[in-house]
């Protein structure tokens, strides 16, 4: 599989009252296109911070990244904002969106920005309610934020997250704010984009919804000490075993 993202001695460091905090050390990895990866670690370890700095959301301080062969290390920050808006999708455990819109209309938004697409208006709106009726909230187009449910809200953020069919989607904590229902429909619904080809890179604390993934990362004090390959998920009657490998693995490592 060809590499989509490739990260060398990544660093992130931030002065805090002329002190300065290490936050990532020297990271490096590799994402091959069509693989979902999580990242685990204990609280404050750097994994958002991880997360935020491989998609060019936040400056790095030394290291590369390159996302499909473009080094975004020499990019500029409107050329950096184009590649996210056009090549990236963003998932996050808080469910930001307008309130002054509908969920279609929030949605579109992306697209509706992008320059990429020579599409129509009604043409994208199509596209976003496609997307909405995939995700089993096709008659929610019109529904104000503050009137579905949070599962409903994330699927939502989903749909947007693959209005301009992104190359890869970034994922923090996407079901930290759901119930165990409402995370599982969830992580369901990304193992399910990633079985259709789309690359994700996620965040998150539930042992759960990593066993779901390809790879495991764990990272400890701002480096990764370990990862773990657990193959793609075939289906429920495998989680059990996975969960079981991948929690005895945490285990090992001080989880």
């Amino acid at each position: 599989m060809n590499t989509i993202l490739e990260v060398k001695d990544l660093c992130k460091t931030y002065i805090v009252n002329k002190h300065q905090n290490n936050v990532l050390k020297n990271v490096s990895f590799t994402v091959s296109e069509g693989e979902i990866i999580a990242v685990m670690g204990p609280s404050g370890s750097g994994k958002s911070t991880l997360l935020y700095t491989v998609s060019g959301m936040d400056e790095m301080t030394s290291g590369e990244v390159s996302f499909r062969g473009k080094d975004m290390s020499k990019m500029k920050k409107d050329e950096l904002a184009e590649l996210r808006l056009d090549e990236m999708g963003f998932i996050f455990q808080q469910m930001y969106m307008l309130k002054n819109l509908t969920i279609l209309d929030n949605i579109i938004l992306p697209a509706v920005r992008s320059n990429k697409s020579t599409a129509s208006r009604k043409e994208k709106q199509q596209r976003g309610l496609e997307l909405m009726k995939k995700l089993g909230i096709g008659d929610l187009a019109d529904n104000d934020i503050n009137e579905v449910s949070g599962g409903q809200l994330q699927r939502a953020c989903i749909a947007r997250s693959m209005v301009n069919s992104p190359s890869m989607i970034f994922a923090d904590e996407p079901t930290g704010a759901l119930n165990r229902t409402s995370s599982e429909e969830v992580t369901d619904e990304l193992i399910r984009l990633n079985s259709e080809g789309t690359t994700v890179l996620m965040v998150t604390h539930d042992s759960r919804v990593a066993a779901k993934c390809d790879r495991v990362l764990y990272i400890v004090d701002g480096s990764i000490k370990d990862e773990i390959s657990l193959g793609k998920y075939t289906g429920p009657s495998s989680l059990r075993d996975r969960e079981r490998t991948l929690n005895n693995w945490l285990m090992d490592l001080g989880w």
